[in-house]
């Protein structure tokens, strides 16, 4: 299958070719030439089978043409080492747990896909490839561990300095051997520019191999659906969706996990409606009310990974939809959540029913109370374990009430090292001609 950019300014490329440059020649993103459905015998049959199946499955239809169907299978088989399971939180409102990989958060799912990925691409190449990735904090951890120790390859983590959690920043500036963390002196959106302008410097370009493992690439996103069709499969299983329709509320950023819910409506998967949760940082919120896209400097939030101005995945969404506003705001719908009121849903969900969701979580869940219908079944996506925020979390619920998981107390115990540096694309330039090579 060919892939085309977003801005339409060049020829289609080789999903190969997509995968390891991440970003069009004309900086638009890559989208599949097509999208394929799934036939109703294998939807007959979701319930029945596992997470591993059902990516499988998927993956084949997005990925099936370039990558031999064994190979396709591994790859799957050893990205999804873990579950992500559809927890009941209420009678008619459910959790999608993705807080169950190594690094205890979504993008473990998309990073290890991608990583295997681009390991079975580069097979005989001599030339190192750099991956950058921006991260406004559970990017940086899931790519530098997907990718930690695969040959041939250097990870480069720019993060927004004092803005992600010490357990964040612990588990992408503590592995060392190809991992390398420049903490940038200002925003998500500054580190996320800095990337997309080496991208465009011909320079760089002829001298480095560089590609992204944010949701910009192709290989990062797409996997993504694969757990809602898992959810899918669990829900059917639970006799959740009897008769009713499903709603899934998606705490959105950069919008990649909601793009991937989509590709994967276009797909089969019987999805009735989307909700985009944003925090304060709501220019999706605001396009779904008024048709006007307009991207604005990010403001923090105590839901920082939700902390995006500039949502680079939302081209996709538009392209997706012909930029048609009328289509869009029918699939989905636009959530508003400030920090006190996500707060407030965090204790009240916690004291009511037990759960405890992660702020971002919360967001998702707050949507949902808002607005599911009746005769709808809703689901939230909650992306990260709630321990990777415990000072938010203690603040709240107070003291002991969030347990640090083993696999983010040995991650604490390690030491720090990271690159400091301002914001100034020169500098960055410079520092990836000397230590990229």
């Amino acid at each position: 299958m060919l892939y085309y950019s977003t801005n339409r300014q060049v020829p289609p490329v080789t999903l190969r070719e997509a995968v390891i440059t991440g970003l069009a020649a004309d900086h638009g993103l890559f989208m599949p030439g097509r999208i394929g459905r799934l036939d109703d015998a294998f939807f007959s049959q979701l319930g029945q089978l596992s997470f591993p199946e059902i990516a499988f499955r998927v993956a084949q239809l997005f990925f099936g043409e370039d990558i031999p169907e064994e190979e396709l299978r591994t790859i799957t088989a050893e990205t999804l080492s873990f579950d992500c399971p559809a927890v009941r939180v209420t009678e008619h409102i459910w959790s999608l747990e993705l807080f169950h990989g190594p690094t205890l958060a979504f993008k473990d799912v998309g990073a290890r896909f991608m990583a295997r990925m681009l390991r079975y691409f580069l097979r005989g190449s001599h030339k190192p490839v750099t991956v950058l990735v921006a991260t406004s904090g559970d990017t940086g951890s899931a790519v530098a561990n997907g990718f930690l120790g695969v040959e041939g390859i250097h990870v480069v983590v720019l993060y927004p300095s004092g803005k992600v959690s010490d357990i964040q920043e612990k588990q992408f500036t503590t592995l060392g051997r190809n991992i390398t963390a420049l903490e940038i002196n200002g925003t998500f959106d500054d580190c996320q520019r800095l990337v997309k302008t080496a991208f465009r410097d011909e320079h760089l370009r002829e001298k480095l191999t560089l590609t992204s493992a944010n949701s910009i690439n192709v290989a990062r996103f797409l996997p993504q659906a694969f757990y809602y069709f898992n959810a899918v499969a669990r829900l059917q299983e639970a006799g959740a969706l009897q008769g009713r329709e499903l709603v899934i509320a998606v705490p959105s950023g950069n919008f990649g996990n909601l793009t991937a819910g989509l590709f994967a409506r276009e797909a089969g998967l019987p999805v009735g409606r989307f909700i985009a949760a944003n925090n304060r940082n709501d220019v999706v919120f605001q396009y779904l009310l008024s048709g006007h896209y307009a991207p604005r400097p990010s403001v923090e939030t105590i839901a920082n990974a939700m902390d995006v101005g500039t949502p680079s995945n939302f081209a996709r969404i538009l392209d997706l939809y012909g930029h048609d506003w009328k289509k869009i705001s029918t699939l989905m719908s636009g959530f508003r959540i400030d920090d006190k009121e996500i707060k407030e849903t965090i204790r009240r969900i916690f004291d009511q029913t037990g759960y405890l969701c992660d702020p971002h979580g919360a967001c998702g869940y707050a949507a949902l109370e808002a607005q599911l219908e009746e005769g709808e079944t809703g689901l939230f996506l909650e992306t990260a374990h709630p321990a990777k925020f415990t000072p938010t979390m203690e603040e709240i619920l107070g003291k002991g009430e969030v347990p640090l998981p083993p696999r983010l107390a040995a991650f604490m115990e390690g030491e720090k090292h990271a690159v400091k540096m301002d914001s100034h694309f020169p500098e960055f330039r410079k520092w990836l001609s000397d230590n990229c090579r």
